[in-house]
């Protein structure tokens, strides 16, 4: 409940405030969102598994955020970002997609 009330919170607040991305960060933004949501749906999977951890899930989410963003960095100073960022988000849908099967099998016994 704590993390549903935290989301509506930031939710509001980014509706108010309506902060700006750096220029700098706007490559990496979509890429990192994209890892977010991949290891926010692992770890639903998880906790439906009945094997959650949180200590697992907190650095599976920052690492997933980290490495996305890096990859994507490091395309961009070899000069295949576009490239490179194609393939993280073909990596990560791949994962989400997965996960979200392994959800709807086990909430809808399907």
């Amino acid at each position: 409940m704590i993390a549903v009330l935290g989301l509506a919170i930031g939710v509001v607040v980014g509706l108010f405030v309506q902060p700006s991305v750096p220029d700098a960060v706007v490559p990496y933004l979509p890429i990192a969102v994209v890892a977010a949501v991949d290891a926010v749906f692992g770890g639903v999977r998880a906790m439906l598994d009945g094997i959650f951890d949180d200590k697992v899930f907190v650095v599976s989410f920052l690492s997933n955020v980290v490495v996305a963003a890096l990859i994507v960095f490091l395309g961009d100073q070899l000069g295949v970002g576009s490239q490179l960022s194609t393939g993280v988000v073909v990596v990560l849908g791949i994962r989400i997609f997965s996960n979200a099967a392994a959800i709807r099998r086990h909430v809808f016994r399907a």
